[in-house]
């Protein structure tokens, strides 16, 4: 006799895609259990950005809301010279035909995940089990079995179909076999977070800011009473050097010199990867988010990809239950999404990268006056701002048939 089924869809992670494609499942009727290893919804800072054509997805779920109540709308960013000032300013005015939201929302991803836990919860269709991992999987011809590491010890869940929004360290893709192609970036970047008002002393910053400096570059993103500082850490020096509390404040003073120390709120040094899977699925098991592609987060890209990602793999599930052959659907899904995130996401991502790299001043003048021109025509920036705020990714993944 065959086993019944504890859930149609299981959702193996519970940051952000995770939570996002489970309350999607639950608000079709769908019953989706939803294991996370942590203890709880985590809320630590990770990304910060979010674009328009995911604020639009997100009113799918009346959540875009949340971001823009709870976060900065940032209608603008920019790429500047430090300490002179120079910068050409990117308007996203110009794409109020292309979007119902022109313009990034700074906002921590955690408000977003915790929101989309509450009202995951209360659906009567699902359940969220934490301290829970997936360690292994069989699927056979109705279904996948997962071995789960529990609160209670070791356990199996029977489910119609898995999605594995796991992250970047994947258990659900390693258990699938596929390989995480690509390269890890040579160097460290430190993230720094503190509470000082760069806006108050660099005329003309906005909330998002891409900036060259004598000796390498930075970022400034500003969330609600705090600035996020990514710090390119010097070449010449080893990373540990650089970690140190007195190294770090002299990093920031560079920024603005100032006689007191910076209140500094966390500092964290991670490691920048640009990797893509061969395929998003596998029979009844298919990926989402970092699980199935990570990039350099210069431009704010991952998360939105990922969450994008599962708007589409929920399609994807609907059409099935409707009566779509599931294998040429999963294959629509993956034909649709791996081009975007490896044409539009990974390449956009490590070219923002290079172009902040660049050392030469020469060159980055070259860069900036080719960027300022972009900028004073009309139909170029639209264009521009159409790529880098991924709805043209949208637009070339809907195109596929």
């Amino acid at each position: 006799m065959a086993r019944s089924f504890d859930a149609e869809v299981t959702v193996v992670g519970g940051g952000p895609v995770g939570l996002i494609a489970a309350l999607l499942l639950a608000r079709d009727g769908v019953p989706v259990v939803l294991i996370e290893k942590s203890p709880e919804v985590e809320t630590d800072l990770r990304a910060s950005t979010f674009h328009p054509p995911t604020l639009d997805m997100l009113e799918r779920l009346d959540l875009a809301h949340v971001l823009t109540s709870q976060g900065l709308i940032s209608p603008q960013w920019q790429v500047r010279l430090h300490p002179d000032g120079d910068r050409v300013v990117f308007d996203l005015g110009v794409l109020a035909n292309a979007t119902r939201h022109p313009y990034r929302v700074q906002c921590e991803q955690w408000k977003l995940s915790r929101t989309a836990y509450t009202a995951l919860v209360s659906e009567p269709q699902a359940e969220v089990i934490f301290n829970a991992e997936a360690t292994d999987l069989t699927e056979d011809e109705d279904g996948v079995t997962l071995s789960i590491a529990g609160p209670g010890g070791n356990s199996t869940l029977r489910t119609r179909y898995v999605i594995g929004a796991d992250g970047a360290r994947s258990t659900v893709r390693r258990a699938l076999g596929l390989d995480f192609e690509g390269e890890t970036y040579p160097e460290t970047t430190l993230l720094v977070t503190t509470t000082f008002p760069f806006e108050e002393h660099l005329e003309g910053l906005t909330n998002i800011a891409y900036c060259w400096k004598a000796d390498g570059n930075f970022s400034l993103l500003r969330v609600p009473n705090r600035w996020r500082v990514s710090i390119y850490p010097r070449e010449d020096q080893p990373i540990e050097a650089q970690l140190t509390e007195a190294s770090v404040e002299a990093q920031l003073q560079t920024i603005v010199p100032r006689r007191e120390a910076y209140d500094v709120l966390e500092k964290r040094p991670y490691r920048v990867h640009k990797r893509i899977v061969p395929h998003y699925h596998r029979g009844r098991v298919a990926l989402a988010g970092d699980a199935a592609h990570v990039n350099s987060p210069a431009g704010g890209m991952g998360l939105n990809g990922g969450l994008h990602d599962a708007f589409a793999l929920i399609d994807a599930l609907r059409d099935i239950r409707n009566g779509a052959p599931r294998k040429e659907r999963l294959d629509l899904y993956e034909r649709r999404r791996r081009p975007v995130a490896l044409e539009q996401i990974i390449a956009q991502a490590d070219a923002n990268r290079a172009r902040m790299r660049e050392k030469d001043p020469a060159r980055r003048r070259e860069i900036l006056d080719g960027l300022k021109a972009i900028a004073a025509d009309r139909a170029r920036l639209e264009t521009h701002l159409l790529r880098t705020s991924m709805i043209a990714g949208l637009r070339q993944a809907a195109a596929v048939t």
